[in-house]
């Protein structure tokens, strides 16, 4: 899959037709368009991978909606979206983005202690669906207050005209983090503290294709997630490379950024998916996901 022609090749059999016309398309993917996934797209680039899918960049929620209507065929999906989607998706197996401990990039920043939060407002992130669910049960279960939230951009300063704290996920809560000591603010990790509640691994995000895509083009899902597998190792064996590049357009220094690369997780192993099935659970204790299926969560096989 590493150009266009394999990955037609791969399409050229009976699961690579699309639509009545029997024309071929390649899989349309979704990738984040943010600094977290940076590392994956460094790997499909170099491999040249990018050539055998149509990708579409975007925020985590807007990749989550296309993903859940169809409009994309495989891609990166909130862990909270996916469970409340589980029925229609397959998880691609041993790929995710999480972390065992910080994560760096999912942050709850607080001008108060976050015991003094009761009865206060906390500003919830719009491009965040996992990071403010975990951020609520952090702090009505573990911390034992109940604040007032509301839903705004995902911009600390405004967040903070209006509230004691504020959810960031992504490039945004990097930017938090960095700034916080000056401004006098207090970060909470939430993979950290998801980590020392639990003792497990936190999964914020899994990649997942279509059930009618994967079940019509099981090629095409298989190449794709062998793809993003190999762009993953590619990554990791050069992830200074990648910071040195990144540091040139953004605020953080190279070693930040690698720094920052490294606490990243992206595999899904069986510490990581216990971790998933711990969320899952707390999850639908609350309310807010349809419970796993007893034999779940399911995986894509291409056998």
């Amino acid at each position: 899959m590493s150009t266009q022609h394999d990955l037609t090749d791969g399409a050229a059999g009976a699961d690579g037709a699309d639509g009545a016309e029997g024309s071929w398309r390649r899989p349309r993917v979704g990738h984040i368009q943010f600094l977290n996934c940076l590392p994956l797209y460094w790997g499909l680039m170099r491999s040249g991978a990018l050539l055998g899918v149509d990708l579409h960049k975007d925020t985590p929620d807007r990749l989550n909606a296309a993903l859940v209507e169809g409009a994309l065929d495989i891609g990166p999906i909130s862990l909270v979206e996916y469970l409340r989607h589980a029925t229609d998706l397959l998880l691609l197996p041993d790929l995710a983005v999480g972390s065992d401990g910080p994560v760096h990039s999912v942050n709850l920043v607080s001008t108060v202690d976050l015991r003094e939060l009761g009865g206060r407002r906390v500003a919830l992130g719009s491009t965040s669906r996992t990071g403010v669910l975990l951020a609520r049960m952090l702090l009505e279960s573990r911390i034992g207050v109940r604040p007032e939230y509301f839903q705004c951009p995902p911009d600390l300063t405004e967040m903070l005209l209006e509230a004691d704290a504020g959810v960031l996920i992504g490039d945004a809560a990097l930017r938090a983090r960095h700034e916080a000591s000056d401004r006098g603010l207090i970060v909470t990790d939430l993979g950290q503290a998801w980590r020392e509640w639990t003792g497990l691994p936190m999964v914020f995000a899994v990649w997942a294709a279509r059930r009618d895509f994967a079940a019509a083009h099981p090629g095409l899902v298989k190449e794709v997630h062998e793809a993003f597998l190999a762009s993953r190792e590619l990554c990791l064996d050069e992830l200074d490379a990648v910071a040195a590049v990144a540091a040139r357009w953004e605020p953080f220094s190279a070693q930040t950024l690698a720094e920052y690369f490294r606490a990243l997780d992206f595999s899904l192993g069986d510490r990581q998916v216990a971790g998933l099935r711990e969320f899952a659970a707390r999850a639908a204790a609350a309310g807010e996901a349809p419970p796993l299926p007893i034999d779940g969560p399911h995986f894509f096989s291409s056998i």
